[in-house]
C-alpha cells in the first residue's frame, strides 16, 4: 500500500501546481456591474425557453458540432459565455459606438443607433458583416427585437438579417439564443418586422448545423401560418423557402407532418398559390416515408396528375418538380399504383414523357418502373380494396438561395 501511495505521489503534486499555476495567471473576470448590459435579462429568458422542458424538446450539445442533438439536457451557449468574456478583454471597436447608442435609455438615440446599424450592415464588399457580429452586439439587440416601439423592433430584425447573409455568422447567431425571440416576432411582431424575421430564419436555416434547432425551437408552426396566410409577398417567398431547407432535416418533416401541413400545402398547390415554391417542399416530404402517407391519404396523388394535366402549366420546372413528387410517392408500391391508376396518371405521364425536357422525361421512366416491378404474386390484388385503403432525393430546384444576397 505504501509503494502504491508513494509512486503517485510525484505526479499529483506536479499536476496540483500546474494548476495552481494556471489559476494565479488568469485575470480575474469583470464584476457584473462593470459589463452589465440591457441583453443579460433576455439571456436567462431564452435560456429558460430552451431548457425548460428536456423531455419534450431535443436538447443540445456544446460539442464540436454545434447544436447536435442528445438524450440529456445541455447548457446552450448564449453571449454570456467563454466568448463574450474574451470580448469583454479585448472589445472590438467597430461595435463600440453601436453598443453604446443601443443602450441608451433614449427611444431615439436607439433608433438612430438602428438605422446607422442597418445602413453599415448593408455592405457586400468587405468584411463588415463578420466584424460587427460580436457577442456583446448580438446581446444588445435581443431586447429589441421584441421592443413595442414599431421602428425598433422592424430595424433591429432587419439589421439581424443582414448580419446573418455573412456565412460564418449564421451559427454564432442561433448560439447566441437569439431565435427564439425571432420566432416571438413571426407570431405577434408589427408586419414589416415579421417579414424581416422570416427572411433572418430562411438565411440562418441554410446552415446545415441551424435546421434541426430552428424546428425544435418551434419555427415551423408560425412559418406554415404565413406561407398560407401572410399578406406580403415577400413574407410568403421567404417562408416558404425557409421551409423548403428546413424539410431537408427528418425531424422537421415529422412535425410538418403532426402539423397537417400536407392537406394545406396540397389546397395551395390546387388553387395556383405559390405553386412552384410549395411543390419543393411537398418534394422533401415525399421522399420520407412520413410524409409519402400523408401525402397519399390527402389525395396528393390526384391533385399533381391534375396538375400536370392542367393546359396552363408551361413551366418547365413546374412540371419537373410536379414529376419529382410523384416519383417520390411512387415508392409506395400498390398503394401507389392503386392511386395512379384511379387518378389517370400513366395517361398524363405518357404525354409529359413526349413534351418534357430530359431530365423530366428520365424520371416518368423511372415512375413506370417503379409501378411495374411488382412481384407477379402481387398482381391478383384485389383494385378496389386498394383504393378503399387509399381513401383513408431531395429536391434542389431554382429557389434554393433566391434573396439571399438582399440587405434588409
Amino acid at each position: 500500500m505504501s509503494s502504491f501511495r508513494y509512486s503517485h505521489e510525484g505526479p499529483e503534486k506536479l499536476v496540483r501546481a500546474k494548476i495552481l499555476e494556471t489559476q494565479q495567471q488568469k485575470p480575474k473576470p469583470p464584476k457584473k456591474n462593470e459589463h452589465q448590459d440591457t441583453g443579460a435579462g433576455i439571456d436567462h429568458v431564452v435560456t429558460d425557453l430552451i431548457t425548460q422542458t428536456p423531455s419534450t424538446h431535443d436538447s443540445w450539445s456544446s460539442d464540436d458540432s454545434p447544436l447536435q442533438l442528445k438524450t440529456r439536457s445541455s447548457y446552450y451557449s448564449s453571449p454570456s459565455s467563454s466568448t463574450a468574456e474574451i470580448e469583454a478583454f479585448n472589445p472590438n471597436p467597430k461595435d463600440e459606438e453601436f453598443v453604446r447608442k443601443l443602450k441608451s435609455p433614449l427611444v431615439f438615440e436607439i433608433e438612430e443607433g438602428l438605422i446607422s446599424l442597418r445602413n453599415t450592415t448593408r455592405a457586400r464588399e468587405d468584411d463588415t458583416k463578420l466584424q460587427l457580429c460580436t457577442s456583446r452586439l448580438l446581446s444588445v439587440l435581443q431586447p429589441l427585437i421584441i421592443s413595442r416601439y414599431t421602428n425598433i423592433q422592424v430595424n433591429s430584425v432587419a439589421c439581424l438579417v443582414n448580419l446573418s447573409l455573412e456565412k460564418n455568422n449564421k451559427i454564432k447567431i442561433v448560439r447566441s439564443g437569439i431565435l427564439p425571440l425571432l420566432i416571438h416576432v413571426l407570431k405577434g411582431g408589427f408586419p414589416e418586422a415579421k417579414e424581416h424575421a422570416c427572411g433572418a430564419i430562411f438565411s440562418l436555416a441554410l446552415d446545415d448545423r441551424n435546421k434541426t434547432a430552428i424546428g425544435v425551437l418551434g419555427a415551423l408552426p408560425p412559418l406554415l401560418h404565413l406561407l398560407r396566410s401572410a399578406e406580403s409577398d415577400r413574407t410568403r417567398h421567404d417562408s416558404s423557402l425557409a421551409l423548403y431547407h428546413l424539410s431537408l432535416v427528418q425531424s422537421n418533416i415529422t412535425k410538418l407532418v403532426k402539423l397537417g401541413s400536407v392537406p394545406i400545402l396540397l389546397e395551395m398547390v390546387k388553387s395556383g398559390r405559390m405553386e412552384s415554391r410549395v411543390l419543393l417542399i411537398l418534394c422533401n416530404l415525399a421522399l420520407s416515408p412520413d410524409g409519402r402517407h400523408a401525402m397519399w391519404d390527402s389525395g396528393g396523388v390526384e391533385v399533381l396528375v391534375g396538375l400536370l394535366r392542367r393546359s396552363e402549366l408551361k413551366s418547365e420546372s413546374t412540371q419537373d418538380i410536379c414529376v419529382s413528387v410523384l416519383y417520390g410517392l411512387s415508392h409506395g408500391g400498390l398503394r401507389f399504383k392503386g392511386l395512379a391508376r384511379a387518378a389517370g396518371a400513366v395517361e398524363v405521364l405518357m404525354q409529359v414523357e413526349k413534351t418534357g425536357n430530359e431530365r423530366t422525361k428520365e424520371k416518368v421512366r423511372r415512375i413506370f418502373k417503379m409501378m411495374t416491378e411488382i412481384r407477379m404474386e402481387k398482381e391478383d390484388v384485389n383494385w378496389e380494396e386498394v383504393l378503399e385503403d387509399s381513401g383513408s432525393t431531395r429536391c434542389r430546384f431554382g429557389g434554393g438561395k433566391d434573396g439571399l444576397s438582399t440587405n434588409a
